[in-house]
């Protein structure tokens, strides 16, 4: 175990081992009801280390972002280009995985009994939370919810703008810290790779377990299927029409990192920090764009996980109903997923079981508690939602800050 401490060692490649040693270890320890509870205990305190230092990152470095941005004159631009990816790329992505579930033929699960451990609960937000009574309060938050931290690090930006003389001694601390903190969470990230080990243990004792029964199997490959084509086709194709110089595949080949932790962290914050340093170590993009849009994406863009729960309430509605779905029904489901996906900010960790509990909830009185049905599948749907969530921010980041000339030289770029 070691090696996944060496810091000579690329991230992307302890993440790997420590990936593949829990999938073992997960085929090969038994199932107990001791060993899982110790198993989610781990989890989150793992999900509680990856998350620790993501907030003041985010606020001081999207603080020196907006103030950089704002100076030369490229801050609503590029919001602009991130408002409109982020709605392109969730009609795309919600519609092309809906089509592809309604084409393909999905086994109806049956309708057994099962008792629901966890009780959802469902927060989209307020207006309240963007504007407390008291400034300083996100900066002590939990840090779930991201767009409070955005607000404050808008207004501290302008307050840096209005003389330089008296605020460039601010300024100064402002960009150090950011730097700080950005060492602090690459501190944490070369621990990622031993602590995967766990996470990727648990994923694979769960996925061992719904495998035996057999019931989620054709669900289980229609998600990869889609997710495959979003991920290995759809993407690289949209990069390569973007910037047609660029490879798109050494692109995917970069994002590995935040590919592997998404998918058996099923947490995009716990993801965030792993992104932030892919970008700029990896691509060459500029602090100033890297803070801006992956913070966007990741509060707003869950078009992945709201695919996902679209997916699967089509699969509940077969199993409800053999008369199929007609072509109304497939719209209005793709039209509230696409709006529940600018949604799911306060739910970073369990987004697309949250997407589907919210759609079941449309069928009043018909299907309202559906989403109980896919409860025993309930880890792999967020992993499924959260990895293409991830590499929809990736791909964003890298053509946003390639078309905006924000990236460095890539040759100067080291592959982490």
């Amino acid at each position: 175990m070691a090696i996944l401490y060496d810091n000579r060692m690329k991230v992307w490649i302890k993440l790997l081992i420590g990936s593949v040693i829990g999938i073992i270890l997960g085929f090969l320890l038994p199932e107990s009801g001791n060993l899982f509870d110790a198993f989610v205990w781990l989890e989150q305190l793992i999900i509680r280390i990856g998350r620790y230092a993501i907030v003041p990152l985010l606020v001081f470095s999207l603080t020196i972002a907006i103030y950089e941005l704002k100076q030369d004159k490229q801050f609503w631009p590029l919001i602009i280009k991130n408002i409109l990816l982020i709605a392109g790329l969730s009609v795309l992505v919600i519609g092309i995985g809906v089509f592809l579930a309604s084409v393909f033929h999905i086994r109806e699960i049956d309708n057994f009994s099962y008792t629901q451990k966890e009780v959802i609960i469902y927060n989209s937000g307020s207006f309240y939370d963007l504007i407390p009574f008291n400034m300083f309060k996100v900066l002590v938050d939990d840090g779930v919810y991201l767009l409070p931290l955005c607000f404050f690090a808008f207004f501290f930006a302008i307050g840096l703008s209005y003389d330089h003389k008296y605020c460039k001694p601010v300024i100064s601390i402002v960009d150090s810290l950011s730097r700080i903190f950005y060492h602090i969470v690459s501190f944490f990230i070369e621990l990622i790779g031993f602590l995967l080990i766990f996470l990727a243990a648990y994923w694979t004792i769960r996925f061992r377990h719904v495998l035996a029964t057999g019931i989620f199997t054709n669900l289980i490959l229609i998600l990869a299927g889609i997710s495959a084509i979003l991920v290995l086709v759809i993407l690289p194709l949209l990069l390569y029409i973007i910037r047609p110089k660029i490879n798109p595949w050494k692109v995917l080949f970069r994002s590995l990192g935040p590919a592997i932790t998404a998918f058996f962290s099923g947490d995009l914050n716990f993801t965030l920090p792993m992104l932030m340093r892919q970008a700029k170590d990896n691509f060459g993009s500029r602090r100033r764009s890297n803070s801006v849009t992956l913070t966007l994406f990741s509060i707003f863009c869950r078009a992945g996980s709201a695919m996902v729960a679209a997916v699967a309430l089509i699969v509940i509605l077969k199993s409800y109903s053999r008369l199929g779905i007609p072509a109304s029904e497939i719209f209005s489901i793709c039209t509230s997923a696409f709006l529940i996906s600018f949604l799911l900010g306060h739910h970073p960790g369990n987004a697309a079981y949250t997407g589907l509990f919210v759609l079941c909830l449309q069928y009043e009185h018909s299907i309202e508690k559906g989403y109980v049905l896919l409860e025993p599948l309930m880890f792999f749907l967020i992993a499924i939602g959260t990895l293409i969530d991830a590499m929809l921010a990736v791909f964003a980041n890298y053509a946003i800050s390639q078309t905006s000339g924000l990236t460095e030289d890539e040759k100067t770029a080291h592959i982490v």
